[in-house]
């Protein structure tokens, strides 16, 4: 494990602290604010909604038994401990982009794993919609773990045009 002249490593780590602090923060604040089943409106696409999804994204799995709590968690746990070898290991200095993707994923997959060992769920409470048409509701982790899946699939795309 080495730290690159540039600091590079010590700033793949603080990144998924940021998101972590930031997630469980805001969810602390939907918790103690918004009750649930009671959209609040903010704006003419935001509702503020708190809900409480056992599932992944989409609700995926939200139904099951349960078993799909220990998977999700076992799963985040893997792929997180792929994320850090991979910050630790890459050395580039100018894949930039590459690493801040890998942080947020990270961040974000391990601020959902604390809901789910906490709650036995994720919470999530930002509900964007037009007119009629809803989208999935989200929380703050899963806008990390998306703008960090952009960040890779643009670093890759980069690579290889």
């Amino acid at each position: 494990m080495s730290v690159t002249s540039n600091g590079q490593t010590a700033h793949g780590f603080c990144l998924p602290f940021f998101v972590i602090v930031l997630d469980q923060l805001s969810k602390a604040w939907a918790v103690k604010h918004l009750q649930w089943g009671a959209p609040k409106h903010i704006l003419a696409f935001l509702n503020l909604h708190l809900a409480y999804n056992t599932g992944a994204a989409y609700s995926f799995l939200h139904y099951a038994s349960g078993w799909q709590n220990i998977f999700f968690i076992t799963l985040a746990v893997l792929v997180s401990l792929w994320l850090m070898y991979a910050i630790l290991t890459d050395i580039r200095v100018k894949a930039w982009v590459l690493h801040a993707g890998f942080a947020l994923i990270l961040g974000g997959a391990l601020s959902n794993a604390l809901d789910r060992i906490h709650y036995k769920a994720v919470i999530d409470f930002i509900s964007l919609h037009w007119g009629g048409w809803y989208f999935a509701i989200f929380n703050v982790a899963d806008s990390a773990i998306t703008v960090g899946a952009i960040c890779l699939i643009w670093f890759w795309w980069r690579e290889n045009v």
